[in-house]
């Protein structure tokens, strides 16, 4: 239990930003779904649609600090190669 009101408040953040972050979070990882989801079913044109909206989120999630720029990278990599292997 929180000794301090400082202690307590810090609490408070961390459940407001836990629940932002999650948000954020499967936001992102449902957009990467639909996407691989179209890449497995080898529609490339609804996977070039989703491809743009999708690393976008992924940047915005990476900018609020939900997900570390990294893991963004190696998402927006690995999803543009599968898109781009579909129309080769």
């Amino acid at each position: 239990m929180a000794n301090t009101k400082s202690a307590e408040k810090r609490i408070r953040q961390n459940e407001e930003n836990r629940d932002r972050n999650r948000g954020h979070r499967s936001k992102m990882r449902t957009a990467i779904k639909k996407l691989r989801t179209a890449v497995e079913g080898g529609d490339a044109k609804t996977a070039q649609a989703l491809l743009i909206p999708t690393l976008g989120l992924i940047d915005v999630t990476a900018k609020k600090k939900v997900i570390h720029t990294n893991t963004a990278s190696r998402y927006k990599s690995r999803l543009t190669r599968a898109v781009s292997g579909l129309q080769a």
